[in-house]
């Protein structure tokens, strides 16, 4: 390893970093504004300059790698002079409008200019002014205040992998611009809004709402998909005005997707926030005891057989257990979280996991997706696969209709009979499977909802056995599920299926529709046919007036995923703990405490009075729900059910990735971004591909 002075201080570092980075790892901290970790070098800004013995100039830090001998000097008269310099030219044409810069506060030419700025300037020419450029409905530009450290070109052709911002001109005439002048494409474009310095690119929806400081900042969780992106939520008041991404490198980096990012303002729309009852026809405003009363009246003296509950994909764990403990104190085993269909088994763990981790991805060589589009099903968790791409080595297959994913791909075939062929060894990507060290496959719910996802989940596991997916040795299970529903892994951890006799979500609303089963709990699931829901007494537990609300007979406000303590557990089975951020509106309560209310006045009274009594239980039966932020590998064996796999094309189960759940639809910034996508849909022309 080779060994550098810095400072006076000799120190040893790893080959390859640079000169900054070995900095940082000393505890000096060297100002920069084009430079990140996640992106590629550009060494546009040069404010990151240091002194080295032996150089005629300064030296651009962050593009400079170590060498063995180097002294490296970073707090020396010339060395401020020059950054001082720096800084007086990169404020030559900024514009003085930090009052009303939505940036302000969280700025970074504001806190280096504290440091190395001047208090006026030498230059009286006329200042460069540059139009602004747009982005779509998320992203608000003023470019006069660009600096040109490129973070936004480099993230969107290199993180997004959508090429769409470039720069044109040169020198004074240079400017940073979508080609096309349209909105950008990625599920991902809002990042550039947190890798921006200045205020350049800041956010639509949330331009000139607040100030940092007025702000009270909650860590938390994400909710809008199953890979559960560590966030952190700024509210003022009883308002969410913003989400912002926290750092977690092994689920979401410092990643998340615009819908995570904006939707935030669904949750102050089409709020429940009193209980309602249906009397002559219409839903009619009522107390908590009449709305417990209405139920009660309903469901005593109803045999449990024929009542039935179906979990939405927004729930927390803990509302799940108390249902699912409800539902067994009335014998009810009518139970079922997977709302879509989807074939999924309770056991093992691992037939419904994303085994390898969402940081394992950077450490496989071949990738099987299967019925799976991850670009909007789990967009994060897309880009690391596009990094891991990006890194080399990596060849990707896909069964499942063709789409853009921002890195190239076999196209194996689109029905679950080409699983088939690449099983039989008939297709050329079974062997770069086999020849592969670490290969791995992403089953997506769309392989799993159709009439033979039983199959195709059996032909997936056969051939994660048969390719050597499973290794005990390194250890490495290459088999994953990728869950578009934040509710899915908890549900089925907590054993939200079916009892004995008891009918999956199919099933209950055939016989619902038979009149069969009387009584359905509605936890949330608006993603259903309510149609079919026939002349049953519906009773919907939800945070919004969405399609579960419209058709229930009784409705009892909960409280949102910002609202409420909560476990959720992700995609790849890592439990993680959400916190209140504000208090749910009107008399709306967390949905625990409702089913434990609602036992009462049932006769059904469950065993638990506190969330810390009701994580004791939970932790019980699962014990990784007691490790929070632990990923507990799952034994493998034997699941799924063997028999055909047809024809059917295999359909990612999101149309739409702005509307997938009732937050979203009541989202003004999500239905605009629809809008934007149509209209650039509409503008397309015979030339694109």
């Amino acid at each position: 390893m080779p060994k550098l002075t810095i400072d006076g201080h000799e120190v040893e570092v790893d080959p390859g970093l640079t000169v900054l980075q070995a900095c940082e790892l000393q505890g000096i901290e060297i100002p920069r504004f084009c430079y990140h970790e996640r992106l590629s070098i550009a060494g546009n800004c040069r404010m990151c300059l240091v002194a080295m013995k032996g150089s005629p100039k300064p030296i651009a830090s962050c593009a400079m790698p170590v060498a063995e001998g180097m002294v490296i000097e970073t707090d020396t008269p010339q060395v401020h002079k020059m950054r001082k310099g720096v800084m007086e030219f990169l404020l030559i044409n900024h514009p003085l409008d930090c009052p009303i810069c939505d940036q302000g506060g969280e700025c970074d030419l504001q806190d280096q200019a504290m440091a190395y700025g001047f208090d006026r300037s030498r230059y009286h020419e006329n200042k460069r002014a540059v139009e602004d450029k747009y982005m779509g409905p998320l992203i608000k530009t003023i470019m006069t205040r660009c600096i040109h450290c490129t973070r936004c070109i480099r993230f969107a052709s290199e993180v997004a992998g959508v090429p769409e911002l470039g720069a044109t001109g040169r020198g004074e005439h240079m400017e940073i611009t979508t080609y096309l002048e349209h909105a950008m494409t990625s599920e991902l474009s809002g990042n550039v809004i947190d890798l921006c310095p200045v205020g350049a690119l800041t956010s639509r929806p949330y331009a000139f709402v607040a100030r940092p400081w007025e702000l009270r900042k909650t860590e938390t969780i994400d909710v809008m998909d199953a890979l559960g992106s560590n966030i952190r939520v700024d509210s003022r008041g009883s308002e969410v005005l913003r989400v912002l991404p926290r750092i977690n490198d092994d689920v979401n980096e410092e990643w998340i997707s615009d819908k995570t990012r904006f939707a935030c303002d669904g949750l102050r729309r089409q709020r429940l926030d009193r209980p309602y009852v249906r009397r002559q026809g219409r839903l009619q405003p009522a107390n908590w005891d009449e709305a417990f009363a209405a139920i009660a009246e309903r469901v005593n003296g109803t045999e449990g057989s024929r009542i039935a509950a179906i979990v939405g994909d927004l729930a927390c764990a803990e509302s799940m257990a108390a249902l699912k403990d409800l539902m067994e104190a009335l014998g009810a085993p009518h139970i079922d979280c997977r709302q879509d269909g989807a074939y999924l088994e309770g056991e093992p763990r691992s037939s419904y996991l994303f085994n390898s981790t969402i940081a394992g991805i950077e450490a496989a060589d071949a990738c099987l997706l299967i019925g799976s589009n991850p670009r909007v099903e789990a967009p994060v968790l897309n880009a690391r696969l596009r990094k891991r791409y990006l890194a080399g080595g990596f060849a990707v297959g896909l069964i499942g209709e063709p789409a853009d994913l921002s890195y190239p791909y076999d196209h194996v075939g689109t029905t679950a009979g080409d699983l088939g062929r690449i099983l039989a060894g008939a297709h050329p990507f079974a062997e770069r499977l086999r020849g592969a060290e670490r290969p791995m496959l992403v089953l997506g719910m769309g392989a799993l909802v159709g009439r033979d996802g039983a199959a195709v989940l059996a032909a997936a596991r056969r051939l994660a056995e048969d390719v050597g997916m499973i290794d005990p040795a390194k250890p490495w299970n290459g088999f994953n599920v990728l869950h578009t529903a934040a509710a899915r892994v908890g549900g089925l951890d907590l054993g939200l299926l079916p009892g004995a006799q008891g009918r999956d979500v199919r099933g209950i609303l055939d016989g619902a529709a038979t009149g069969a089963i009387d009584v359905v709990f509605l936890l949330g699931a608006d993603e259903i046919d309510m149609a079919r829901l026939g002349q049953a007494f519906v009773i919907y537990q939800g945070h919004t007036g969405d399609a579960g609300a419209s058709r229930a007979d009784v409705i009892l406000p909960g409280a949102a995923y910002t609202e409420k303590d909560a476990l959720y557990v992700n995609t790849e089975g890592r439990c993680q703990a959400a916190l209140r951020a504000v208090h749910p509106p009107g008399e709306a309560r967390e949905d625990w405490a409702i089913l434990r209310a609602l036992s009462d006045v049932l006769g059904k009274t469950l065993p638990y009075d506190s969330i810390r009594e009701l994580r004791a239980r939970m932790a019980e039966d699962c014990p990784w729900m007691g490790a929070v932020d632990s990923v507990v590998a799952a034994r493998w064996g034997g699941f799924g059910r063997e028999g055909p796999l047809g024809d059917e094309p295999l359909r990612s189960t999101i149309d739409n990735f702005y509307l997938t759940n009732p937050v979203c639809r009541a989202s003004v910034t999500m239905a605009e971004c629809v809008a934007a996508r149509a209209g650039l849909a509409d503008d397309r022309t015979g030339t694109d591909g």
